[in-house]
């Protein structure tokens, strides 16, 4: 629990994982690493780069010059080999074709690691017709997984080539792979995420006579117009799932409402809450969450209140940002010692509450009181990060805008950051003084780039002499902060040298 004088609450350890080598299926099965093969033999270094470097130089030779000179290395060439290769090509479709080429002459099995990847490096070269033909040959030695579909429409789709989507899905048929409804449903997934839901509906539409969609496809789609923000798509993909006798999934109308929150049309998003809060209130979760969030940052705390005692009493638990979010809006509103019960009510509090502490007393201006929870942080076992210091020393030392009036302000500050930044910090102190005598006002300091530039072992030492002296004139708190800082990155330079 968290208390306004003492916090209690016990310091988790967590224990080291182990991770343990497993056997999975070819279709679920990631690159091996760089260091090993399937035979657990390693790649030699000097091998590898012998070949990378003939690839290189002789790419565009005759295949008879290459395969000669590839064939005089006197390299092993292995399944772990050939995707080095491959990851040393990443975006040259040339190299890693030719390789492919030289492979087949010697006695070597693709597998379909091997094939997805060099797919992988055509497909991201923008070879269409070369990425079209190896398509033909991985169907016809019947080595297609889900990830040679996911590979296939995410470059064809990207290079707006929506027929050959289409067709991609037949030519697979003819192979004997048939059209399956999961197959489409991760194709259309991995496409949603990497905003391309307009391909992605358009795959859906036109293999509708083949593949009928069902309810998880018309998610994903309404996901992937979400995350673009066109809400008019949204919608009717929306519409179209409901015609076709689908209810939406509770994850897919959060994402409605999120979206709208997002895009400022919050009674849109409210009458959708309110719709599911009457007629699917057992379904209910993250949309609580979600409300109260936008609730608190438009200052509506009292409805955000009301939310927030509804979603207890039906026994949904706050996440640790919903609390977070609840506690820096009381405080904005200065009624901090509701600010500090909610906090007390936290067992296990993170940094995410922490910060909603910290931020709201600096907004009431109490950074002695903030420097108390920080304290109070970091003996709990809580590491804070670079914006917990950034707040803090904001608010004990002054916030102004980052722009003057003078636009010789905004110059003055660039200059003097790329003084500082080339380590030229005396010249950089004898340029303010200039600017201080010619009457301009010092631009505003930059907390981030402070913190950044002495995060060294040079900063380590300036930051304990500077915790002393701002000790020695009373400024305790701050003091402490600079100090701490300095233990952080003190700690951090010994990690880094083991």
């Amino acid at each position: 629990m968290i208390r306004r004088t003492q916090f209690h609450c016990s310091v988790v350890n967590l224990s080291s994982l182990h991770h343990r080598l497993r056997h999975t299926t070819a279709a679920d099965q990631s690159p091996p690493s760089l260091t090993t093969t399937h035979n657990h033999n390693p790649v030699n270094p000097s091998h590898l780069l012998r070949v990378s470097t003939i690839l290189y130089q002789q790419q565009d030779s005759s295949e008879s010059r290459l395969h000669t000179s590839l064939s005089r290395c006197d390299f092993q060439l292995t399944h772990e080999f050939f995707l080095q290769i491959c990851n040393n090509f990443p975006y040259s479709w040339k190299p890693v074709y030719k390789f492919h080429k030289f492979s087949q002459t010697q006695t070597f099995n693709h597998t379909p690691i091997t094939l997805n990847r060099m797919l992988d490096v055509v497909g991201k070269a923008r070879n269409i017709d070369l990425f079209w033909d190896l398509i033909k040959e991985i169907g016809h030695r019947r080595l297609v997984t889900d990830k040679t579909y996911k590979i296939a429409l995410k470059t064809l789709a990207s290079a707006r080539e929506m027929k050959k989507c289409v067709e991609f899905f037949h030519v697979m048929n003819g192979f004997g792979y048939g059209y399956s409804l999961g197959t489409l449903n991760k194709v259309i997934d991995a496409l949603c995420r990497d905003k391309l839901a307009e391909e992605a509906k358009y795959v859906v539409l036109k293999l509708k006579d083949w593949v009928k969609p069902d309810g998880f496809t018309y998610k994903c789609l309404i996901r992937g117009f979400c995350d673009m923000g066109d809400l008019v798509e949204a919608s009717k993909i929306w519409n179209l799932m409901v015609d076709e006798g689908f209810e939406v999934e509770i994850d897919g109308v959060e994402k409605m409402m999120d979206t709208l929150f997002k895009l400022n049309r919050s009674d849109e998003a409210m009458t959708l809450f309110q719709s599911i809060r009457l007629n699917r209130i057992d379904d209910l979760g993250l949309s609580y969450k979600l409300v109260i969030g936008w609730m608190c940052k438009k200052g509506k705390l009292g409805q955000a209140r009301e939310v927030f005692d509804e979603m207890l009493e039906r026994g949904i638990q706050p996440d640790s940002i919903t609390l977070a979010s609840l506690i820096y809006c009381f405080l904005s509103k200065a009624r901090v010692r509701e600010a500090y019960k909610i906090a007390e009510g936290v067992e296990k509090p993170d940094i995410s509450v922490y910060h909603g502490l910290i931020k709201g007393l600096l907004r009431l201006k109490r950074a002695n009181e903030a420097t108390n929870v920080f304290r109070e942080m970091i003996r709990r076992g809580c590491e804070p990060t670079m914006h917990t210091y950034v707040m803090l020393l904001q608010g004990h030392l002054g916030k102004r805008g980052r722009k003057g009036d003078d636009p010789l302000i905004n110059f003055d500050t660039i200059f003097v950051g790329g003084l500082v930044k080339a380590g030229k910090s005396l010249e950089a102190t004898k340029y303010v003084e200039r600017m201080m005598n010619r009457g301009v006002e010092v631009p505003r300091f930059d907390y981030n780039r402070f913190l950044h530039y002495y995060s060294n072992e040079e900063g380590c030492v300036m930051f304990e002499v500077m915790s002393k002296k701002l000790r020695e004139v009373g400024l305790f708190d701050l003091g402490y902060i600079f100090e701490r800082y300095g233990q952080k990155m003190a700690t951090r330079d010994r990690r880094i040298d083991r």
